[in-house]
């Protein structure tokens, strides 16, 4: 197998024109990534991390409220759009979407492998069966598998050249779902395409053109049985069927949050502005819904060990069963501390770890998870205008913010 990995030294960051060119990013694209910038100002505590590189050995008991010191922070060649799927860890290794891609041992923070041209900016990058699956940082039209722990390359595959840079939205135990421009005779592209791909020969196993008008970007998708779930930047939520890629229904959707959802079971749970709803995967009927305030909006939800947890624009938080829309509870503290609501989440033993957007009022939040009390707020202090990502190992919370990755004790 090609290995595909460098040297860890020499690097540098190649954010080029042309390659974002290359890979159809749009304004959209942009204007998610920095959807930080759709929430009130306030000011937020929390703990000052490193300015530079960190080595491994911190991570000292906090006092009470007070957040962890990291017990390592690396700079990284991180390019990311505010996705959750553009951080990752997993093999003992925590990566940041970025070129050259960098896989950090997550105990010590010490490069364990390189890739050069690596995560295509903007594209996730989608864990499966125990493979890192990313769209060729070469522009090729590929699609490449990698064994986290290595950086081995194990598997590739190549939709066609009739399509542009298919890009990975979904993976389940036998195929990984991919998303490409239909290129026209002429080298533009008015339509696109979702398939479906072999995880074991990469052979292509379905393919099914979209509406006219659809959109391949801000993508978000994930997989449950038999149905894959999608949403786009045209306020499309789609189900299709993983056996044919057949359409099973799709809706149109008030506000979806810049497309995040949650699934549960057979159930589709979607954000759309004052209402949160559940719709049945198999027919597209509505199951539950339940409503926040007047002039408030619910936020990007997440389902962690059988709950959902959700905040809104007012910075309530609230867990909820995900199979009947029944509160647990509703918490407060987030306005009370005037912090960001989290807009991703982890979960490690009875504690919820939320990122938000922004810096100077967010960073990563620790929440009881039986009560929603905040613990603490963890910000490094940098004033980067990029979202907080979280990814977490079980062991560790991993907190990237702009080009800066912390390692925090869970």
């Amino acid at each position: 197998m090609a290995m595909g990995i460098s040297a860890s030294d020499g690097r540098s960051s190649r954010r080029r024109v042309l390659r974002l060119a290359g890979g159809g990013l749009t304004l959209a694209v942009l204007t998610a990534g920095a959807a930080g910038c759709r929430e009130d100002a306030a000011d937020g505590g929390g703990s000052e991390g490193s300015g530079g590189d960190k080595p491994s050995g911190g991570g000292a008991a906090p006092g009470a409220g007070q957040a962890p010191e990291p017990q390592w922070t690396k700079s990284t060649s991180a390019q990311t759009y505010g996705d959750n799927d553009e951080l990752v860890a997993v093999g003992g290794v925590v990566i940041a979407s970025g070129d050259p891609l960098v896989a950090f041992d997550v105990a010590t923070g010490k490069e364990r492998w390189v890739l050069e041209s690596g995560a295509v900016p903007g594209a996730p990058m989608l864990v499966g069966n125990g493979t890192l699956y990313l769209a060729s940082g070469k522009y090729d039209g590929t699609v490449a598998g990698y064994d986290p722990a290595s950086g081995r390359e194990t598997w590739r595959s190549h939709l066609g050249k009739g399509y542009r840079q298919p890009k990975p939205m979904a993976v389940d135990e036998k195929q990984v779902y991919v998303i490409a421009e239909i290129l026209e005779d002429d080298g533009s592209s008015r339509t696109n395409v979702i398939a479906a791909l072999d995880s074991s020969t990469g052979k292509v196993a379905w393919s099914e053109q979209r509406d006219l008008g659809t959109m391949q970007m801000g993508v978000h998708a994930a997989v449950k049985g038999r149905y894959l779930v999608y949403t786009d930047f045209k306020k499309n939520l789609t189900v299709r069927d993983t056996a044919t890629g057949a359409q099973v229904w799709t809706h149109k959707t008030t506000k979806t949050n810049y497309g995040f959802f949650a699934v549960h079971e057979e159930l589709v749970i979607v954000p759309q502005g004052q209402t949160l709803q559940a719709f049945n995967l198999s027919d597209g009927t509505e199951k539950w819904s339940i409503k926040t305030e007047r002039l408030t909006t619910f936020k990007e939800p997440a389902v962690l060990e059988g709950v959902l947890y959700i905040a809104d624009s007012d910075r309530t938080l609230r867990a909820v069963e995900p199979g009947t829309g029944k509160e647990i509870w509703q918490s407060k503290a987030l306005a009370k501390d005037e912090t960001q609501v989290p807009r991703q989440y982890v979960k490690v033993g009875g504690v919820l770890y939320g990122a938000t957007s922004l810096d100077k009022q967010g960073g990563v939040v620790a929440i009881d998870a039986k009560t929603g009390e905040l613990r603490w707020t963890f910000n490094d202090k940098t004033g980067d205008f990029h979202a907080w990502l979280v990814a977490t190992d079980g062991k560790r919370v991993f907190a990237l913010h702009g080009t800066k990755l912390h390692a925090l004790p869970a």
